[in-house]
């Protein structure tokens, strides 16, 4: 088993799932992302630049999915987070019942376009 696996399915549940359904959504959009373990926790990588990481954070209790290239998103700013990061902003999710589709494949298809 990879260790990006590994590291998914040593989650408790409440995290799994939610990570599972966000790779699930990234790769329908971007097919060709690479999912790896670096820093820790799985990351996606496309074109071979970091793209967007899965944290989940079990004192705080929610996934952080954040965008390497957050700051230059533009659409959906009242639901990025930045928290006094340069270069980050990510979606925060408490649970899968509040993950919105519509907003996070929104999130995905700008960040696509920066990378072009």
């Amino acid at each position: 088993m990879k260790p990006t696996q590994e590291y998914i399915f040593r989650q408790p549940e409440k995290y799994q799932v939610i990570v599972l359904h966000i790779i699930d959504v990234v790769r329908k959009i971007i097919p060709e992302v690479e999912l790896l373990f670096k820093y820790g926790i799985p990351y996606f990588y496309y074109k071979k630049k970091p793209f967007c990481y899965l944290a989940p954070n079990h004192k705080k209790e929610f996934v952080d999915v954040g965008f390497a290239r957050g700051f230059q998103l533009k659409q959906n700013q009242e639901f990025l987070i930045s928290e006094n990061r340069n270069t980050v902003k990510s979606l925060r999710y408490y649970s899968l019942e509040e993950i919105d589709n519509a907003i996070l494949i929104s999130v995905i298809k700008e960040a696509i376009s920066l990378y072009k």
